[in-house]
């Protein structure tokens, strides 16, 4: 594992807004203002309505310089954004956070997290769950968990406004994998190339509030709650409004999309930029060329240690026969 040293360069905060709503996003923005650990920059994101965006971070920190806003005309939805914001991100950070425009963080939040970083290249925390506007405690703890690089791949461990990770990661993660489809997340993507590179770890603390709303992209209630037989619903419903595809094939494509052809497109790209045992092994269970039995038993056995949940292991084999058997295989 390379060694992390403490860098006296600032760190930074890359933000994603889009149309954020005034009052959560000027709360959060006080809470990174207000963090213990003070040598941060902090670039937010605007998804288009930069001007708005800035005005509302002019009115929430006032003339702090640490707060700039990076403003896009084009949208393209959160996953991209993020993207933008790490591109604008030194190649010599020392670390990098990540945030939601409507969340609450601890004062210390920062300053546990980056202290971390010398035993892993990504640490993330916990958070509390809780709604708005009522403000009801959903759950006191989001209890993230580590687990082995193969079941990272097929089920997330790591929402990204929990986490840092050294500023060396992203000479592995950028560009991000180009997969068609609502199944890409971002945070997914880090955490998998840091378990491939220099490890993960989780800080059982609650570092902040993760708030709940009408609005959110993805919701942590919303999906502790989601069955599987609702996410290939979604998935198929949305299939069918992109294309024009039906019948046997349509099923089978929304199926491989909700799973399979993510964690392919993550494991392929991983691959080209990484060489290294750990990368091999996933490729041999999980590539564009993975070997269908390795394919089976890694995602059977990562059931059976309790680390992904059998929903998930159901959905990815059979989206990974149904796509395959049609012909359908991604190039």
């Amino acid at each position: 594992m390379t060694a992390f040293e403490p860098a006296p360069a600032p760190g930074y905060v890359v933000l994603a807004a889009y149309q954020p709503p005034e009052v959560l996003f000027t709360r959060q923005l006080r809470s990174i203002q207000a963090q213990t650990l003070s040598a941060f920059r902090c670039i937010i994101v605007a998804d288009g309505g930069a001007d708005d965006v800035r005005a509302m971070m002019r009115h929430a920190v006032g003339e702090d310089d640490r707060f700039a806003v990076a403003g896009f005309d084009e949208r393209v939805g959160f996953y991209r954004n993020f993207e933008r914001g790490l591109a604008e991100v030194p190649l010599d950070a020392p670390w990098v956070a990540l945030s939601d425009q409507d969340d609450e963080w601890m004062p210390d939040k920062l300053a546990v997290l980056v202290s971390a970083l010398d035993r892993a290249a990504l640490v993330s925390g916990q958070a509390r769950v809780v709604t708005y506007p009522d403000g009801v405690v959903v759950a006191a703890s989001t209890h993230r968990r580590s687990v082995s690089a193969p079941a990272l791949v097929l089920e997330n461990q790591f929402s990204g406004a929990l986490c840092v990770f050294r500023g060396s990661l992203l000479q592995t993660a950028l560009p991000f994998p180009h997969y068609p489809g609502p199944a890409q997340v971002h945070d997914h993507w880090l955490a998998v190339c840091a378990a491939v590179t220099d490890g993960l770890d989780v800080v059982d603390r609650v570092v902040q509030d993760y708030v709940q709303h009408s609005s959110n992209v993805l919701g942590e209630a919303d999906t502790a709650r989601l069955g599987w037989r609702q996410t290939l619903r979604r998935r198929r419903e949305a299939l069918r409004a992109e294309t024009d595809v039906r019948g046997l094939r349509a099923v089978a494509k929304s199926l491989y999309a909700v799973n399979a052809g993510w964690t392919e497109a993550m494991v392929d790209t991983l691959a080209a930029r990484v060489d290294d045992e750990r990368a091999r092994q996933l490729a041999a269970a999980f590539s564009g060329h993975r070997r269908r039995g390795r394919n089976v038993r890694t995602v059977v056995a990562a059931a059976r240690r309790g680390e992904i949940s059998p929903r998930t292991a159901v959905v990815h084999l059979i989206g990974s026969a149904a796509w395959t058997v049609t012909g359908g295989r991604r190039s």
